[in-house]
């Protein structure tokens, strides 16, 4: 059933032919199309991605760094390639800048045990804000229990965005780092960071912004955002799992000691004492995930295809229509109204209970996230203890918005009745 007056999709952006791209996307699921609405967890991938891999391990795998024998030199080629295809991703000033990790929470986790077991003191306060993921929140916290500092909170209003002035406020003499995500994950909301860089570039404070749910949505260009360190995870950007990036100004992350031990990080290690190696290597202990980066690096050609400006076309065109339906069932209510938003929306219906929600839309084969999803401080911050989430991506279809308001709307009946 389609929305009221629901506008109309733009059709310059070829969504059948996307579509084709991903193979995943033409499975039935209990007898219905397959609906995947579930892309802030983690996005599906194009056939280009998946033949990326395939190939390395079927014509080109070796280890990296290490042989002089030609499969090694090809593969550590195609590896380097990679790193250079993200620094300029990202608009890194060097390919040094790029280290490769498994996802945002290991680069969370190396910036808040390195740089901050570097920098952090008793007394130190780190700024985080309410909205964080738990990878956000957890290793700071961890950071702060074995340093003797402190975590402080920028608030979040009813509308679902950061509160400024108390952005102002919290920051003081004793503020050491500000870490904070780019875009929320459950809300959906597109924060101010060029505003809280400012901000803390103004009291000479380092920034790590969270990209996780902001790269398969917007372009990153890190030399105008202004902050110092940058991470996002590749599957949550069409690439496969268990790869993802930290961008850090060289000039930071040469201070900063390694992360973990091994091989590969070293230059000479004897019983006595062992020296680093230079950048990026020093923070890539043993053997990384070479089919992951190539994913990677396929990933992001594929979305640099499309173009950003035309995805944030198409997605705000779903974004209106989804807006539009959802109004047409007054028992569901959306968490946040944010001015500015990615296709992210956390939902809730009045006497049905999220997990019952999510039961009914897989029935209909209509994939989405039921829980606190990784936020419970902002579930907390909302008085709810989980929602329906459901999030967009460029491949999906007007359609689809349509089938989700149609599939909340059976479960307000089944419900009732």
């Amino acid at each position: 059933m389609k929305p009221a007056q629901a506008p109309p999709i733009a059709a310059a952006w070829d969504v059948s032919r996307v579509r084709g791209d991903f193979p995943i996307l033409s499975r039935p699921m209990r007898g219905h199309p397959l609906v995947y609405l579930d892309n802030a967890n983690s996005t599906q991938k194009p056939r280009s991605v998946i033949e990326t891999e395939t190939r390395f391990y079927t014509e080109q795998y070796a280890n990296i760094h290490r042989g002089v024998y030609h499969l090694s030199q090809e593969a550590t080629v195609a590896y380097d390639r990679a790193r250079s295809r993200v620094a300029r991703f990202v608009n890194a000033k060097s390919d040094r800048e790029i280290v490769f990790v498994r996802g945002t929470t290991e680069a969370i986790n190396l910036v808040a045990s390195s740089w901050g077991g570097a920098h952090l003191g008793p007394g130190d306060e780190v700024l985080i804000s309410a909205m964080e993921h738990h990878s956000g929140i957890v290793p700071w916290q961890m950071a702060c229990e074995a340093k003797g500092a402190t975590l402080r909170v920028i608030p979040v209003d009813d509308d679902g965005e950061l509160i400024l002035d108390e952005a102002e406020r919290l920051f003081t003499s004793r503020t050491k780092i500000l870490s904070v995500i780019h875009v929320s994950n459950a809300l959906g909301t597109v924060n101010p960071v060029k505003e809280l860089v400012a901000m803390a570039k103004a009291r000479g404070v380092p920034v790590l912004l969270d990209g996780a749910q902001t790269i398969s949505h917007l372009a990153v260009d890190v030399q105008d955002l202004g902050c110092d360190f940058y991470v996002f995870s590749g599957h949550k950007l069409f690439g496969p799992t268990g790869i993802g990036v930290l961008w850090g100004r060289g000039e930071l992350l040469d201070t900063m000691p390694p992360y973990q031990g091994g091989g590969n990080m070293i230059e000479l290690v004897t019983f006595e004492k062992t020296t680093y190696a230079p950048l990026p290597f020093k923070f890539e202990a043993g053997t990384t995930n070479i089919a992951g980066t190539l994913g990677l690096a396929s990933a992001i050609d594929y979305v640099a295809g499309l173009g950003y400006d035309a995805i944030a076309a198409h997605e705000q065109a779903l974004i209106d229509r989804l807006l539009a339906g959802l109004a047409t069932v007054p028992e569901v209510h959306i968490i946040g109204k944010p001015k500015e938003r990615v296709g992210v929306f956390s939902l809730t219906i009045d006497g049905v209970h999220p997990h019952d929600a999510g039961t009914i839309l897989d029935l209909d084969g209509i994939a989405v996230r039921a829980g606190h999803h990784c936020v419970q401080p902002l579930m907390a911050r909302f008085g709810v203890p989980a929602t329906i989430r459901a999030s967009l991506a460029f491949y999906n279809t007007a359609e689809e918005c349509d089938a989700l308001v149609a599939g909340l709307r059976k479960c307000v009946e089944v419900f009732r009745g």
